[in-house]
Protein backbone atom coordinates (compact mmCIF):
# COMPACT_ATOMS: atom_id res chain seq x y z
CA UNK A 1 0.00 0.00 0.00
CA UNK A 2 0.93 3.65 -0.75
CA UNK A 3 0.72 6.45 0.74
CA UNK A 4 0.11 9.74 -1.02
CA UNK A 5 3.34 12.04 -1.11
CA UNK A 6 2.61 16.06 -0.77
CA UNK A 7 2.95 17.75 -4.48
CA UNK A 8 6.23 19.27 -4.20
CA UNK A 9 7.97 16.38 -3.01
CA UNK A 10 7.13 14.62 -6.04
CA UNK A 11 9.04 16.51 -8.32
CA UNK A 12 11.96 17.15 -5.85
CA UNK A 13 15.59 15.33 -5.59
CA UNK A 14 15.22 11.80 -4.69
CA UNK A 15 18.68 10.46 -3.03
CA UNK A 16 19.08 6.81 -2.48
CA UNK A 17 21.38 5.08 -0.10
CA UNK A 18 21.86 1.38 -1.10
CA UNK A 19 23.72 -1.38 0.47
CA UNK A 20 24.83 -3.91 -2.08
CA UNK A 21 25.44 -6.93 0.29
CA UNK A 22 21.89 -7.04 1.34
CA UNK A 23 20.18 -5.97 -2.24
CA UNK A 24 23.31 -7.29 -4.88
CA UNK A 25 23.02 -7.40 -8.71
CA UNK A 26 21.43 -10.80 -9.35
CA UNK A 27 23.70 -12.69 -11.42
CA UNK A 28 23.39 -12.34 -15.19
CA UNK A 29 21.74 -9.07 -14.81
CA UNK A 30 23.13 -6.16 -16.48
CA UNK A 31 24.05 -3.42 -14.15
CA UNK A 32 23.25 -0.28 -16.07
CA UNK A 33 19.43 -1.59 -15.47
CA UNK A 34 20.07 -0.73 -11.84
CA UNK A 35 19.46 3.36 -12.58
CA UNK A 36 16.78 2.69 -15.08
CA UNK A 37 14.18 0.62 -13.00
CA UNK A 38 14.66 2.89 -9.85
CA UNK A 39 13.82 5.70 -11.70
CA UNK A 40 10.69 3.64 -13.63
CA UNK A 41 9.45 2.43 -10.10
CA UNK A 42 9.27 6.41 -8.93
CA UNK A 43 7.64 7.12 -12.10
CA UNK A 44 4.74 4.76 -11.75
CA UNK A 45 4.17 5.96 -8.49
CA UNK A 46 4.24 9.83 -9.60
CA UNK A 47 7.81 11.20 -8.74
CA UNK A 48 9.34 12.44 -11.31
CA UNK A 49 12.41 14.30 -9.73
CA UNK A 50 16.75 13.67 -10.26
CA UNK A 51 17.58 10.81 -8.92
CA UNK A 52 21.11 10.36 -7.22
CA UNK A 53 22.27 6.73 -5.98
CA UNK A 54 24.97 5.69 -4.19
CA UNK A 55 26.11 2.10 -3.17
CA UNK A 56 27.41 0.83 -0.37
CA UNK A 57 29.87 -2.41 0.25
CA UNK A 58 33.05 -3.94 -0.01
CA UNK A 59 33.82 -2.94 -3.10
CA UNK A 60 36.83 -5.74 -3.09
CA UNK A 61 34.68 -8.29 -4.13
CA UNK A 62 32.58 -6.68 -6.69
CA UNK A 63 33.17 -7.12 -9.79
CA UNK A 64 34.68 -4.76 -12.42
CA UNK A 65 32.20 -4.96 -15.22
CA UNK A 66 29.45 -4.36 -12.54
CA UNK A 67 31.68 -1.42 -11.25
CA UNK A 68 32.07 0.24 -14.52
CA UNK A 69 28.79 -0.10 -15.36
CA UNK A 70 26.75 1.45 -12.10
CA UNK A 71 29.72 3.94 -12.43
CA UNK A 72 28.83 4.74 -16.09
CA UNK A 73 25.35 5.52 -15.49
CA UNK A 74 26.03 8.13 -12.39
CA UNK A 75 26.01 5.91 -9.70
CA UNK A 76 28.37 6.63 -6.84
CA UNK A 77 29.91 3.74 -5.31
CA UNK A 78 31.98 3.60 -2.33
CA UNK A 79 34.07 1.45 -0.36
CA UNK A 80 33.59 0.51 3.13
CA UNK A 81 33.83 -2.99 5.09
CA UNK A 82 31.12 -5.05 5.45
CA UNK A 83 30.88 -4.31 9.72
CA UNK A 84 30.86 -0.12 9.05
CA UNK A 85 28.37 -0.41 5.86
CA UNK A 86 25.24 0.62 8.36
CA UNK A 87 26.70 2.93 10.41
CA UNK A 88 28.64 4.62 7.27
CA UNK A 89 25.58 4.73 5.47
CA UNK A 90 23.19 6.57 7.93
CA UNK A 91 25.95 8.71 8.62
CA UNK A 92 25.82 9.71 5.15
CA UNK A 93 22.19 10.50 5.29
CA UNK A 94 22.43 12.32 8.60
CA UNK A 95 24.59 14.73 6.19
CA UNK A 96 22.43 14.62 3.58
CA UNK A 97 19.76 15.76 5.15
CA UNK A 98 21.43 18.65 6.95
CA UNK A 99 22.22 19.96 3.25
CA UNK A 100 19.16 19.50 1.37
CA UNK A 101 15.73 20.73 3.36
CA UNK A 102 12.57 18.97 2.43
CA UNK A 103 11.13 18.84 -0.27
CA UNK A 104 13.05 15.82 -0.91
CA UNK A 105 12.69 12.26 -1.24
CA UNK A 106 15.10 9.65 0.28
CA UNK A 107 15.09 5.91 -0.34
CA UNK A 108 16.90 3.27 1.71
CA UNK A 109 17.72 -0.18 -0.17
CA UNK A 110 18.48 -2.29 3.02
CA UNK A 111 17.83 -5.29 5.28
CA UNK A 112 19.12 -3.53 8.38
CA UNK A 113 17.08 -1.13 8.63
CA UNK A 114 15.39 -1.80 12.65
CA UNK A 115 17.39 -1.38 15.94
CA UNK A 116 18.78 2.06 16.37
CA UNK A 117 18.71 3.06 12.38
CA UNK A 118 15.02 3.17 12.70
CA UNK A 119 14.74 4.67 15.87
CA UNK A 120 17.33 7.81 15.24
CA UNK A 121 15.83 8.29 12.03
CA UNK A 122 12.09 8.23 13.04
CA UNK A 123 12.85 11.19 15.59
CA UNK A 124 14.71 12.79 12.43
CA UNK A 125 11.66 12.56 10.48
CA UNK A 126 8.98 14.27 13.42
CA UNK A 127 11.46 17.09 13.45
CA UNK A 128 11.72 17.33 9.50
CA UNK A 129 10.35 14.82 7.42
CA UNK A 130 11.31 13.64 4.05
CA UNK A 131 8.88 11.16 2.01
CA UNK A 132 10.84 8.08 2.83
CA UNK A 133 10.66 4.70 0.40
CA UNK A 134 12.54 1.84 1.47
CA UNK A 135 13.38 -1.72 -0.89
CA UNK A 136 14.71 -5.05 1.18
CA UNK A 137 15.20 -8.63 0.02
CA UNK A 138 13.27 -10.05 2.14
CA UNK A 139 9.55 -9.89 2.11
CA UNK A 140 8.11 -7.06 2.64
CA UNK A 141 7.31 -6.06 6.77
CA UNK A 142 5.89 -3.11 7.94
CA UNK A 143 8.36 -1.08 10.19
CA UNK A 144 6.88 -0.38 13.65
CA UNK A 145 8.63 2.84 13.53
CA UNK A 146 9.27 4.16 10.93
CA UNK A 147 6.58 5.55 8.21
CA UNK A 148 6.84 4.47 4.71
CA UNK A 149 5.15 6.23 1.08
CA UNK A 150 6.08 2.62 -0.35
CA UNK A 151 7.99 -0.85 0.25
CA UNK A 152 9.58 -2.49 -3.25
CA UNK A 153 11.32 -6.17 -2.66
CA UNK A 154 14.69 -6.05 -4.36
CA UNK A 155 14.28 -8.39 -6.86
CA UNK A 156 10.57 -6.82 -8.08
CA UNK A 157 12.10 -3.11 -8.15
CA UNK A 158 14.59 -4.88 -10.71
CA UNK A 159 12.79 -6.07 -12.56
CA UNK A 160 9.95 -3.07 -13.74
CA UNK A 161 7.96 -3.35 -16.56
CA UNK A 162 8.51 -1.20 -19.24
CA UNK A 163 12.44 -0.33 -18.27
CA UNK A 164 13.68 2.22 -21.15
CA UNK A 165 16.78 1.14 -23.75
CA UNK A 166 20.17 0.42 -22.33
CA UNK A 167 22.10 4.01 -23.45
CA UNK A 168 26.06 3.10 -23.21
CA UNK A 169 27.24 6.28 -21.28
CA UNK A 170 30.82 7.43 -22.13
CA UNK A 171 33.25 7.25 -19.33
CA UNK A 172 32.98 11.08 -19.10
CA UNK A 173 30.00 10.98 -17.37
CA UNK A 174 31.03 8.51 -15.00
CA UNK A 175 30.16 8.61 -11.22
CA UNK A 176 32.90 8.70 -8.39
CA UNK A 177 34.39 6.23 -6.40
CA UNK A 178 35.12 6.64 -3.11
CA UNK A 179 37.30 4.76 0.24
CA UNK A 180 35.83 6.08 3.05
CA UNK A 181 38.71 4.30 5.43
CA UNK A 182 41.00 6.83 3.32
CA UNK A 183 38.77 9.72 2.39
CA UNK A 184 40.34 9.21 -1.05
CA UNK A 185 37.81 9.44 -4.12
CA UNK A 186 38.70 9.43 -8.06
CA UNK A 187 36.65 8.62 -11.63
CA UNK A 188 39.33 6.05 -12.63
CA UNK A 189 38.13 2.43 -12.07
CA UNK A 190 42.29 1.52 -12.46
CA UNK A 191 43.28 4.34 -9.97
CA UNK A 192 40.54 3.05 -7.54
CA UNK A 193 41.45 -0.55 -7.76
CA UNK A 194 45.28 0.61 -7.12
CA UNK A 195 44.18 2.13 -4.13
CA UNK A 196 42.50 -0.56 -2.29
CA UNK A 197 45.31 -2.98 -3.04
CA UNK A 198 47.95 -0.51 -1.81
CA UNK A 199 49.64 -0.96 1.76
CA UNK A 200 48.58 2.70 2.93
CA UNK A 201 44.95 1.60 2.38
CA UNK A 202 45.44 -1.60 3.81
CA UNK A 203 47.26 -0.17 7.18
CA UNK A 204 44.26 2.44 7.49
CA UNK A 205 41.68 0.12 7.18
CA UNK A 206 43.35 -2.16 9.95
CA UNK A 207 44.53 -0.01 12.00
CA UNK A 208 41.76 3.20 11.75
CA UNK A 209 38.25 1.63 9.96
CA UNK A 210 35.01 3.71 10.13
CA UNK A 211 33.21 3.08 13.00
CA UNK A 212 31.05 0.22 13.43
CA UNK A 213 28.60 1.50 15.90
CA UNK A 214 25.76 3.61 14.86
CA UNK A 215 25.79 7.26 15.74
CA UNK A 216 22.36 8.33 17.22
CA UNK A 217 22.49 11.77 16.53
CA UNK A 218 19.03 13.03 18.11
CA UNK A 219 20.16 11.79 21.63
CA UNK A 220 22.12 14.83 21.82
CA UNK A 221 19.05 16.78 21.43
CA UNK A 222 18.14 19.41 24.23
CA UNK A 223 14.16 18.39 25.68
CA UNK A 224 12.77 21.90 25.97
CA UNK A 225 12.08 24.22 22.89
CA UNK A 226 10.58 27.61 22.81
CA UNK A 227 7.55 27.98 20.67
CA UNK A 228 8.13 28.16 16.80
CA UNK A 229 5.63 30.96 15.08
CA UNK A 230 3.51 28.20 13.80
CA UNK A 231 2.92 26.49 16.94
CA UNK A 232 3.16 29.55 19.39
CA UNK A 233 -0.70 30.37 18.89
CA UNK A 234 -2.12 26.65 17.47
CA UNK A 235 -4.32 24.39 19.59
CA UNK A 236 -3.28 22.07 22.13
CA UNK A 237 -4.68 19.08 23.11
CA UNK A 238 -3.77 17.04 26.35
CA UNK A 239 -4.12 13.26 26.78
CA UNK A 240 -3.76 12.46 30.60
CA UNK A 241 -3.18 8.80 32.11
CA UNK A 242 -4.79 9.33 35.71
CA UNK A 243 -3.18 5.84 36.23
CA UNK A 244 0.11 6.68 35.67
CA UNK A 245 0.08 10.65 36.80
CA UNK A 246 -2.92 10.91 39.81
CA UNK A 247 -3.60 13.71 41.76
CA UNK A 248 -1.71 14.20 44.90
CA UNK A 249 -3.49 13.42 48.11
CA UNK A 250 -3.92 16.98 49.16
CA UNK A 251 -3.38 18.92 45.98
CA UNK A 252 -6.54 21.31 44.82
CA UNK A 253 -7.72 19.24 41.07
CA UNK A 254 -8.97 23.06 40.09
CA UNK A 255 -5.09 23.93 39.80
CA UNK A 256 -4.12 21.08 37.31
CA UNK A 257 -5.62 23.29 34.36
CA UNK A 258 -3.85 26.54 35.49
CA UNK A 259 -0.80 24.67 36.02
CA UNK A 260 -0.07 22.72 32.54
CA UNK A 261 -1.49 26.19 30.92
CA UNK A 262 1.36 28.68 32.95
CA UNK A 263 3.72 25.78 31.79
CA UNK A 264 3.08 26.20 28.44
CA UNK A 265 2.39 29.67 28.21
CA UNK A 266 6.66 29.99 29.91
CA UNK A 267 7.77 28.31 26.10
CA UNK A 268 5.52 30.99 24.27
CA UNK A 269 3.18 28.46 23.88
CA UNK A 270 -0.56 30.67 24.39
CA UNK A 271 -2.98 28.32 21.78
CA UNK A 272 -6.22 27.23 23.15
CA UNK A 273 -5.67 24.17 25.62
CA UNK A 274 -8.33 20.95 25.44
CA UNK A 275 -7.65 18.46 28.25
CA UNK A 276 -8.97 14.55 28.42
CA UNK A 277 -8.53 12.50 31.92
CA UNK A 278 -8.35 8.89 31.50
CA UNK A 279 -9.44 6.97 34.21
CA UNK A 280 -11.87 4.60 36.05
CA UNK A 281 -14.85 6.35 37.50
CA UNK A 282 -14.98 4.18 40.61
CA UNK A 283 -11.34 4.60 41.53
CA UNK A 284 -11.82 8.76 41.24
CA UNK A 285 -13.18 10.57 44.11
CA UNK A 286 -15.76 12.47 43.56
CA UNK A 287 -14.79 16.13 44.38
CA UNK A 288 -11.76 15.30 41.65
CA UNK A 289 -14.46 14.73 39.25
CA UNK A 290 -16.43 17.61 40.29
CA UNK A 291 -13.08 20.15 40.31
CA UNK A 292 -11.89 19.31 37.17
CA UNK A 293 -15.16 19.41 35.28
CA UNK A 294 -15.53 23.00 36.80
CA UNK A 295 -11.84 24.32 35.24
CA UNK A 296 -13.36 22.43 31.87
CA UNK A 297 -11.15 19.33 31.85
CA UNK A 298 -12.93 16.44 30.14
CA UNK A 299 -13.08 12.86 31.80
CA UNK A 300 -13.20 9.85 30.07
CA UNK A 301 -14.48 6.57 32.33
CA UNK A 302 -12.27 3.82 30.73
CA UNK A 303 -11.43 0.39 32.51
CA UNK A 304 -7.49 0.18 33.71
CA UNK A 305 -6.81 -2.60 31.00
CA UNK A 306 -7.87 -0.53 27.68
CA UNK A 307 -7.05 3.14 29.32
CA UNK A 308 -4.13 3.36 26.83
CA UNK A 309 -6.36 2.19 23.32
CA UNK A 310 -9.07 4.84 24.62
CA UNK A 311 -6.23 7.20 24.56
CA UNK A 312 -4.93 6.23 21.57
CA UNK A 313 -8.40 6.61 19.72
CA UNK A 314 -9.17 9.93 20.95
CA UNK A 315 -5.73 11.05 19.57
CA UNK A 316 -6.74 9.92 15.84
CA UNK A 317 -10.11 11.32 16.35
CA UNK A 318 -8.68 14.67 17.68
CA UNK A 319 -5.83 15.07 14.79
CA UNK A 320 -8.69 14.56 11.83
CA UNK A 321 -10.53 17.22 12.93
CA UNK A 322 -7.53 19.63 13.63
CA UNK A 323 -5.03 19.18 11.44
CA UNK A 324 -1.14 20.96 11.81
CA UNK A 325 0.30 22.99 12.98
CA UNK A 326 -1.03 22.07 16.44
CA UNK A 327 0.26 20.27 19.25
CA UNK A 328 -0.25 17.18 21.59
CA UNK A 329 0.36 16.62 25.16
CA UNK A 330 0.48 13.36 26.79
CA UNK A 331 1.12 12.69 30.02
CA UNK A 332 1.21 9.23 30.72
CA UNK A 333 4.34 7.04 31.85
CA UNK A 334 3.75 3.95 29.64
CA UNK A 335 3.91 6.65 26.73
CA UNK A 336 7.17 7.40 27.98
CA UNK A 337 9.18 4.66 29.07
CA UNK A 338 7.61 1.86 26.38
CA UNK A 339 8.35 1.78 23.19
CA UNK A 340 5.32 -0.39 21.93
CA UNK A 341 3.24 1.71 23.25
CA UNK A 342 4.35 5.22 21.53
CA UNK A 343 4.83 3.50 17.92
CA UNK A 344 1.39 4.95 16.68
CA UNK A 345 1.80 8.41 18.11
CA UNK A 346 5.18 8.26 16.83
CA UNK A 347 3.90 7.44 13.34
CA UNK A 348 1.41 9.78 13.54
CA UNK A 349 3.76 12.62 14.54
CA UNK A 350 5.85 11.76 11.11
CA UNK A 351 2.59 11.92 8.79
CA UNK A 352 1.43 15.32 10.53
CA UNK A 353 4.15 17.06 11.83
CA UNK A 354 2.55 17.52 14.85
CA UNK A 355 4.62 19.29 18.12
CA UNK A 356 4.56 17.33 21.02
CA UNK A 357 4.90 17.81 24.65
CA UNK A 358 5.19 14.93 26.85
CA UNK A 359 4.97 14.45 31.08
CA UNK A 360 5.44 11.53 33.41
CA UNK A 361 5.73 10.71 37.01
CA UNK A 362 9.02 9.13 36.53
CA UNK A 363 11.42 9.79 34.13
CA UNK A 364 11.96 7.32 31.46
CA UNK A 365 15.58 5.10 31.26
CA UNK A 366 15.97 5.51 28.09
CA UNK A 367 15.20 8.42 25.72
CA UNK A 368 11.85 8.37 24.09
CA UNK A 369 11.15 7.71 20.79
CA UNK A 370 8.52 10.47 20.63
CA UNK A 371 10.46 13.64 19.73
CA UNK A 372 9.15 16.09 22.16
CA UNK A 373 9.23 20.75 22.40
CA UNK A 374 9.06 20.08 26.09
CA UNK A 375 8.96 17.40 28.86
CA UNK A 376 8.15 17.45 32.81
CA UNK A 377 7.96 15.67 35.65
CA UNK A 378 4.66 15.54 36.84
CA UNK A 379 4.98 16.49 40.37
CA UNK A 380 7.32 19.77 39.15
CA UNK A 381 4.39 20.32 36.39
CA UNK A 382 1.76 20.62 38.76
CA UNK A 383 3.69 22.90 41.12
CA UNK A 384 4.32 25.35 38.20
CA UNK A 385 1.63 27.90 38.83
CA UNK A 386 1.48 28.70 42.11
CA UNK A 387 4.05 27.42 45.65
CA UNK A 388 3.28 24.20 47.07
CA UNK A 389 1.93 26.05 50.04
CA UNK A 390 -0.79 27.85 48.76
CA UNK A 391 -2.11 24.26 46.40
CA UNK A 392 -1.52 21.47 48.27
CA UNK A 393 -4.30 21.82 50.62
CA UNK A 394 -7.58 19.99 50.86
CA UNK A 395 -10.93 21.06 49.66
CA UNK A 396 -13.33 21.82 51.94
CA UNK A 397 -17.25 21.02 51.33
CA UNK A 398 -18.27 24.41 49.71
CA UNK A 399 -15.34 24.16 47.39
CA UNK A 400 -16.59 20.88 45.97
CA UNK A 401 -20.14 22.43 44.60
CA UNK A 402 -19.20 23.66 41.72
CA UNK A 403 -20.33 24.25 38.12
CA UNK A 404 -19.68 21.78 35.32
CA UNK A 405 -18.22 22.59 32.24
CA UNK A 406 -16.01 19.80 31.08
CA UNK A 407 -17.79 16.77 29.70
CA UNK A 408 -18.06 13.27 31.22
CA UNK A 409 -17.74 10.23 28.91
CA UNK A 410 -17.78 6.81 28.97
CA UNK A 411 -15.75 4.92 26.12
CA UNK A 412 -17.52 1.86 26.53
CA UNK A 413 -20.71 3.32 25.67
CA UNK A 414 -19.54 6.15 23.40
CA UNK A 415 -22.04 8.45 25.77
CA UNK A 416 -21.38 11.82 26.96
CA UNK A 417 -22.91 13.82 29.99
CA UNK A 418 -22.84 17.29 31.02
CA UNK A 419 -23.57 16.68 34.63
CA UNK A 420 -21.82 13.92 37.36
CA UNK A 421 -25.41 12.98 38.48
CA UNK A 422 -26.74 11.88 34.51
CA UNK A 423 -22.88 10.20 34.27
CA UNK A 424 -23.05 8.44 37.53
CA UNK A 425 -26.84 6.97 36.80
CA UNK A 426 -25.31 6.30 33.07
CA UNK A 427 -22.61 4.16 34.78
CA UNK A 428 -24.58 2.65 36.68
CA UNK A 429 -26.66 0.69 33.97
CA UNK A 430 -23.62 0.62 32.50
CA UNK A 431 -21.68 -1.89 35.01
CA UNK A 432 -24.48 -3.30 35.67
CA UNK A 433 -25.04 -4.63 32.02
CA UNK A 434 -21.09 -5.32 31.80
CA UNK A 435 -20.05 -7.02 34.81
CA UNK A 436 -23.16 -9.01 34.12
CA UNK A 437 -21.60 -10.32 31.11
CA UNK A 438 -18.05 -10.73 32.43
CA UNK A 439 -19.21 -12.43 35.43
CA UNK A 440 -20.99 -15.19 32.93
CA UNK A 441 -18.10 -15.76 30.74
CA UNK A 442 -15.77 -15.29 33.92
CA UNK A 443 -17.67 -18.69 35.34
CA UNK A 444 -17.87 -20.49 31.95
CA UNK A 445 -13.98 -19.88 31.56
CA UNK A 446 -13.31 -21.37 35.44
CA UNK A 447 -15.38 -24.14 34.77
CA UNK A 448 -13.53 -25.11 31.08
CA UNK A 449 -10.11 -23.93 31.75
CA UNK A 450 -9.50 -27.41 33.09
CA UNK A 451 -9.97 -28.69 29.11
CA UNK A 452 -8.66 -25.91 27.08
CA UNK A 453 -6.14 -27.39 24.70
CA UNK A 454 -3.41 -26.38 22.82
CA UNK A 455 -5.22 -25.11 19.92
CA UNK A 456 -8.07 -23.57 22.08
CA UNK A 457 -10.43 -26.33 21.53
CA UNK A 458 -12.40 -27.46 24.26
CA UNK A 459 -12.54 -31.13 25.18
CA UNK A 460 -15.54 -31.64 28.49
CA UNK A 461 -17.15 -34.49 29.66
CA UNK A 462 -20.79 -34.93 30.43
CA UNK A 463 -21.17 -34.01 33.84
CA UNK A 464 -19.36 -30.37 32.80
CA UNK A 465 -21.60 -30.28 29.29
CA UNK A 466 -24.31 -29.90 32.36
CA UNK A 467 -22.86 -26.75 34.56
CA UNK A 468 -22.18 -24.77 31.49
CA UNK A 469 -25.71 -24.99 29.82
CA UNK A 470 -25.01 -27.95 26.98
CA UNK A 471 -28.39 -30.34 26.61
CA UNK A 472 -27.48 -33.89 28.11
CA UNK A 473 -26.64 -36.86 25.52
CA UNK A 474 -28.74 -38.93 24.08
CA UNK A 475 -29.13 -42.50 25.06
CA UNK A 476 -27.66 -43.53 21.70
CA UNK A 477 -25.05 -40.66 21.84
CA UNK A 478 -23.82 -41.71 25.18
CA UNK A 479 -22.76 -45.42 24.56
CA UNK A 480 -21.12 -44.07 21.15
CA UNK A 481 -17.12 -44.57 21.35
CA UNK A 482 -15.54 -41.52 22.58
CA UNK A 483 -12.71 -41.86 19.70
CA UNK A 484 -10.33 -40.23 22.52
CA UNK A 485 -12.47 -37.74 23.61
CA UNK A 486 -10.66 -37.32 26.86
CA UNK A 487 -7.73 -38.76 28.65
CA UNK A 488 -8.89 -42.69 30.43
CA UNK A 489 -7.75 -40.21 34.20
CA UNK A 490 -10.72 -37.53 33.31
CA UNK A 491 -13.52 -39.54 32.08
CA UNK A 492 -16.99 -39.92 33.96
CA UNK A 493 -19.39 -43.04 33.81
CA UNK A 494 -22.43 -43.20 35.12
CA UNK A 495 -23.54 -45.03 38.97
Amino acid sequence: MRMSGNDAAETAKIEVWWDMKDCPIPEGYDARRVRPSMERAFEKIGYTGPVSITAYGNQTQTPDHHLLALSSTGVAVVHTIVESTRSVMYRDMVEWRGQNPPPATMMIISDQVEGDFSWDLARLQQRTRYDLFQANSMKSRDDLLLVYYANWRWEQLLGEEGTPPLVTCGLSSAAMFYCKSCNFDCKSLKKFRKHLSSYKHGMEEAINPPDKQLLCVTKAWARNYPATPENATAKIHVLWDMNDCPIPEGYDARRVRPSIERALKELSYTGPVSITAFADEKQTPVHHLLALSSTGVDFSHTLPWVHYSRMITDFEIWTKDNPAPASIMIISDEVASSKDRSTLICRKLQESNYNCFLAYSVRPFEMPVLVTSAEWLWDNLLAVSETKRNILHKCSESERVVASTGMFCCTLCLCDCKSLDDFNKHLANCFNSFYSLSNRRRECFRILKPFLTGKGNIKYPITMRRQVGYPPKTKRTRNAPRKGFLPRSLRFTRR
